[in-house]
């Protein structure tokens, strides 16, 4: 080949090793780069204003208290207390009674929904369950009742004087006051288990429907079937979705309000405090929302403690297994 075809080529190709970028090149990469973040912008900006922002506050009210002195005509001066209005919500013993009351009640109440849950779901993912569209509509029904009217309409089944539960129970010698000390627990958990065992279900059964099919066709295969299967394959395949639901319900027994305000009207004998949001709303009441602060703000631990401690625990076994 002549030389000067070789040199020609030898130019040609040195001029496209330090040919420059396209203009524009890095500067659409770098927007790309970013592109994720501006999606991610209005969620983080309703987030830090719904709820950031709002903890935040009540930090920073829960950390004042109001002063009067003479004989309360002068306005009352807002004082820097440090850590005294939590210690004397620890002190009160109505509010930790409280706490531990919603505890207790959820300690019993959420295995005992999510275990119905669970059974419905499975039954309704069983192929055999007849009238699958009937049952899960009047499971779910429940829960799509306002929780307000259903509070009410069990207001009326505890009410001793006109329950029809009781006079029914009476006629078999069994009397029941669901309305006593040692009842309302228990009524209350009733209520609940009854609002939002079909939510919980129906989250269950769409884990159940997206679990392939081939793994029950293999365990059928190999003899698993009825419960076994669901033992062995479907309820180790929805554990997220338990997780989940029992983190959700732990949430929201904590946050235990209408149903024992609404249960005041046919139980003189429940305090205005029975609950941690009660006893806050009792200080949003008489004005004192320095104290009704601190009592969010503990009520907050408790359920981030009890959250997160149930998700460390089920991750260490789940590591374990």
């Amino acid at each position: 080949m002549p030389r000067s075809v070789n040199s020609s080529a030898a130019r040609s190709s040195g001029r496209a090793a330090r040919a420059p970028r396209l203009p524009g090149a890095g500067r659409r990469f770098e927007g790309r780069r970013w592109t994720p973040l501006g999606f991610l912008l209005p969620f983080g900006l309703l987030f830090a204003v719904t709820y950031l922002a709002p903890i935040c506050y009540a930090v920073y009210e829960s950390l004042f208290k109001l002063q009067r002195s003479g004989l309360g005509l002068a306005p009352p001066t807002e004082t820097f207390t440090g850590l005294s209005n939590y210690t004397a919500a620890l002190a009160d013993h109505a509010f930790t009674s409280s706490i531990v009351r919603v505890v207790l009640i959820g300690v019993v109440q959420v295995p005992i929904m999510l275990g119905l849950a669970l059974v419905l779901a499975l039954l309704l993912d069983a192929r055999r369950t007849p009238a699958k569209r009937l049952f899960r509509l009047g499971f779910f029904l429940p829960y799509a009742i306002p929780g307000v009217i259903g509070g009410l309409m069990w207001s009326f089944l505890y009410e001793p004087s006109i329950s029809p539960l009781t006079q029914a129970l009476a006629h078999v010698g069994l009397h029941v006051d669901f309305t006593s000390d040692g009842m309302l627990p228990w009524s209350v958990g009733n209520m609940l288990t009854w609002g939002w065992t079909g939510y919980n279900m129906i989250v269950i059964h769409s884990a159940l429907k997206a679990v392939p099919g081939e793994f029950a066709e293999a365990a059928e295969l190999d003899g698993c079937t009825g419960w076994r299967l669901a033992w062995h394959i479907k309820i180790p395949m929805v554990r997220p979705a338990l997780v989940m639901t029992t983190v959700f319900s732990i949430i929201g027994m904590a946050q235990l309000y209408n149903e024992p305000v609404l249960m005041r009207a046919v139980a003189p004998n429940l305090s205005s405090d029975w609950t941690p949001i009660m006893a806050a709303q009792n200080e949003v009441a008489a004005n004192n929302y320095h104290a009704a602060a601190t009592r969010s703000v503990l009520l907050a631990l408790v359920i981030f403690i009890l959250s997160f401690g149930f998700m460390r625990f089920v991750n260490k076994r789940g590591a374990a297994q």
